[in-house]
């Protein structure tokens, strides 16, 4: 039990992020149809053909948060979890330097780097300070910067994802 205490503050963002939508669905009034909801099985061909920058960065991220929720949930300072650790950084890494080559964001097309791209840098500056943390035996430094990507950088900005007009909602909703 005292692990999960850890992590309820992650629970209950999660669960911040994830009330207020069952909440619309549970009292939806047509409204999702007129945003374009139809149910369907998933459309993987728009993930099959969109730009190999957005694929490699897809399954980056599942793979950083399936890890993730393995190193989370499991033993920490094993060896289990250094090499689950040291795949989640590539897994982080390779999710926040793919997602410099990805600009569907902006506003008119623009083209150029939209507001998550600043998330996408401190990720790359970051990965290297929570390793140096727990090189320096510094938990709690590591455990934290650890979390706050996983949650921030996975759980928050991989929910945006399936806002209507993304790729996500267009696979699933769209």
């Amino acid at each position: 039990m005292p692990r999960l205490s850890r992590h309820l503050p992650s629970v209950l963002a999660l669960a911040l992020l994830i009330v207020p939508l069952v909440v619309y669905l549970a009292v939806d009034d047509g409204r999702l149809a007129r945003m374009g909801f139809t149910p369907h099985v998933p459309d993987w061909r728009l993930l099959l053909t969109s730009p190999p920058a957005i694929q490699i960065h897809v399954a980056a991220a599942l793979t950083a948060l399936a890890i993730g929720v393995v190193l989370l949930i499991g033993v920490k300072g094993n060896r289990l979890h250094r090499t689950l650790g040291w795949t989640w950084v590539l897994a982080m890494a390779t999710t926040a330097v793919s997602s410099f080559f990805i600009h569907r964001l902006n506003p008119g097309g623009s083209g150029g780097f939209s507001m998550i791209h600043l998330l996408s840098g401190w990720t790359v500056i970051a990965l290297p300070m929570a390793v140096h943390a727990a090189r320096r035996h510094r938990i709690a430094d590591h455990r934290r910067a650890m979390t706050g990507m996983f949650v921030g950088g996975l759980i928050v900005v991989g929910a945006f994802t399936f806002l209507p007009g993304r790729l996500m909602w267009a696979i699933f909703f769209g």
